[in-house]
């Protein structure tokens, strides 16, 4: 029987290290590969092709939404997909599953149930976290369409708000702390989900929206 191959993205060594413990004593299961940023784990996605990715949300470079997003345009397609979080923010949850995860976990979830989400998975299955059901079934019986703005994530919010004070991608990366490629790629998620051609676009509508008063404005 061919093993569930798993590739592990979080920053703490500590959580990478005790998934890796807790999977290898797993039959039929085996840790492909670790990574410790977004960047790094899409790079260990397109060289080892794990069946199973546990994506941390938050993580440096790329976040794992930004992971999630490049993913699924990825022409060699994209593995099973389980999303571990400190956190079960709404917009974070319904952003994961509409870019691909099938699961979403709690990082404080029972071992058995993390198995169980690595099998499932490589099924083609799911396995959610206690009020994370509930929540999508709610999103799916209100029917509610996101307004581009709310498609957002913190981060991009956060770049968008730079944008909209007219700040240049060196000055949005030192006053965010991160890098330039990072705001780049920030900047071009944003005009895409906003469906804007440019920055100046993109900060007009931040204005109109009331993502910045105007007296802060440029």
């Amino acid at each position: 029987m061919t093993p569930i191959r798993v590739l592990i993205a979080d920053d703490h060594e500590v959580v990478r290290q005790g998934l890796r413990f807790v999977l290898d004593q797993e039959d039929g299961i085996e840790v492909a590969g670790e990574s410790a940023d977004g960047a790094e784990a899409l790079r260990a996605v397109r060289a080892l092709r794990p069946d199973v990715l546990l994506l941390d949300l938050v993580m440096p470079v790329l976040d794992g939404l930004q992971v999630l997003e490049k993913l699924r345009d990825d022409p060699g397609g994209q593995p099973a997909v389980i999303v571990l979080s400190s956190f079960q923010d709404d917009d974070r949850v319904v952003e994961a599953v509409r870019l691909g995860a099938l699961s979403y976990l709690s990082k404080t979830t029972a071992i058995d149930r993390m198995v169980e989400a690595v099998r499932a998975a490589a099924r083609g299955g799911s396995v959610l976290a206690p009020g994370i059901a509930a929540l999508l079934v709610r999103q799916v019986r209100r029917g509610e369409r996101p307004q581009p703005l709310d498609t957002l994530t913190p981060r991009e919010r956060d770049v968008l708000s730079a944008l909209a004070r007219g700040r240049s991608n060196a000055e949005i990366a030192k006053d965010l702390r991160m890098g330039r490629e990072t705001v780049k790629s920030h900047v071009s998620s944003i005009l895409g989900k906003l469906g804007v051609a440019d920055r100046t676009q993109a900060a007009i509508y931040a204005l109109q929206q009331g993502v910045v008063p105007l007296d802060e404005a440029l």
